[in-house]
């Protein structure tokens, strides 16, 4: 007797840019919107999904800017690091102040704050419940918080890259600029290379596409995407 398809997936990651815990602001966290997106997150786990999460820097510190302008791109890239853990950190405050047990793993040994990432260690704390959120990055300079994304997510076998934008899909060309923008329903990885769509970069991108793991590009500035998506409704763009 076959299997019923399952109506969500059971282990997502999601990818949170940095800018969008800046809100409005142009700079740093806006507590309103991390309380949001730990809402959110709440609602994805009371259906029982395992959820880990990934969180950029940019709102705070922008590695390849700083180095742009003359600073070393290993340091500057270190320091767009801490700015991942002080996000995960906010989070982390976020989603415990609501009830959800949520576990900060950084990629570096930072333990007064949170706990050293083990993979192991990372899955039994999916196992048991808990939101895991990482920081730090890979732990190694010149890769970004998107092929942390994808790296972790094999790692602790996702189902699924939740790749939350403030757009609601992949566009052939800036739909902001551009009104004639056409969204794709779906792309292969290979179309996504090829045409250079900005979705993540290419490493993270090809090793989504080595482990046939899937990616959904979707708008996280709409309340209730991330469950709508988790259980398999159809917005935004699939790459797979």
């Amino acid at each position: 007797m076959k299997k019923k398809p399952s109506k969500f997936y059971k282990r997502v990651l999601l990818k949170i840019s940095g800018e969008t815990l800046q809100g409005n602001l142009g700079f740093g966290i806006d507590s309103n919107v991390v309380r949001g997106v730990a809402k959110e997150i709440a609602e994805v786990k009371a259906l029982g999904v395992n959820i880990a999460v990934v969180i950029g820097g940019g709102n705070i510190f922008r590695g390849i800017n700083a180095a742009a302008q003359g600073m070393d791109r290993a340091t500057a890239d270190y320091i767009g690091m801490l700015a991942t853990v002080i996000n995960a950190l906010a989070l982390q405050d976020s989603l415990e102040k609501i009830g959800v047990h949520s576990r900060v793993l950084t990629a570096f040994e930072m333990r007064a704050l949170a706990e050293p990432y083990i993979r192991r260690r990372a899955v039994r704390h999916l196992e048991k419940g808990r939101v895991v959120v990482f920081g730090g990055g890979t732990g190694n300079p010149y890769f970004t918080t998107d092929t942390t994304a994808a790296l972790r997510a094999v790692e602790i076998n996702a189902d699924i890259i939740l790749k939350a934008t403030k757009v609601d899909g992949v566009y052939d060309k800036d739909p902001v600029r551009h009104k004639s923008a056409r969204k794709f329903s779906s792309l292969s990885y290979i179309q996504v290379l090829q045409r250079r769509l900005q979705i993540m970069d290419s490493t993270a991108i090809t090793l989504c596409m080595d482990n046939n793991l899937p990616i959904i590009v979707f708008n996280i500035t709409k309340k209730g995407n991330i469950k709508k998506v988790v259980q398999k409704q159809k917005i935004g763009t699939l790459v797979s």
